[in-house]
């Protein structure tokens, strides 16, 4: 199956450099671009892409703004390394984050996992998410808690330590298929829309160790 992707970043020099790298893959197809947030919330509706590669920095609507607004799985890209935007990127649904500078290699596996439901972080950003988990006080968790089973609590503290899906069904001895109906249903549960915030949610509340 081909990955369709949107490209989204108001230089039109990036965008050409991400389609050529992109479009190389055998299993990846660049299906459209857009110049700015708004644009390719429109061009996600009427393309219908498996992910969205989007620019934090872009006119009339950043890409913050852009994916709250996107139902597909999204790539968050800059090329300033500020905690703002990664947090802000996370916060806002977007289930992967690179810098601009990331290599070839990183951004087709961003794509890839994105595709298939998991989050990728760049290395380069993932020993700040690290300390911050680790500086701060954990929260005290919500009445949303409470409305997961022992079991979906168990997923999500597995998905919390990074496990894939078939990690989990093999951790639990159950099928796979059975994992990703709990992780949904977990992420309903605590009103997420990704993994990444669920793992997010997870440290922020004490549910794992920093």
């Amino acid at each position: 199956m081909t990955i369709r992707v949107l490209v989204a970043d108001d230089q039109p020099a990036v965008r050409s450099a991400l389609r050529l790298v992109l479009d190389a893959e055998s299993d990846i197809s660049v299906v459209g671009e857009a110049g700015n947030g708004a644009a390719a919330i429109l061009a996600a509706q009427e393309l219908r892409p498996e992910v969205v590669l989007i620019d934090i920095r872009m006119p009339r609507m950043d890409g913050i703004a852009a994916i709250r607004e996107l139902t597909v799985p999204v790539v968050a890209l800059t090329t300033f390394d500020l905690d703002e935007y990664l947090f802000g990127a996370l916060a806002a649904g977007a289930i992967g984050f690179l810098l601009k500078d990331s290599p070839p290699q990183l951004v087709l596996d961003a794509v890839r996992a994105a595709a298939a439901g998991r989050g990728l972080i760049d290395p380069a950003v993932t020993p700040r998410l690290v300390a911050r988990f680790a500086a701060v006080s954990p929260r005290p968790a919500g009445p949303e808690l409470e409305r997961l089973t022992d079991r979906e609590r168990e997923v999500l503290l597995l998905v919390a330590r990074g496990l894939t899906n078939a990690e989990i069904a093999r951790t639990l001895w159950v099928e796979e298929g059975t994992v990703k109906t709990h992780v949904s249903r977990v992420l309903a549960k605590l009103g997420l829309r990704t993994r990444v915030q669920a793992v997010v949610y997870a440290y922020e509340h004490g549910l794992v160790a920093g």
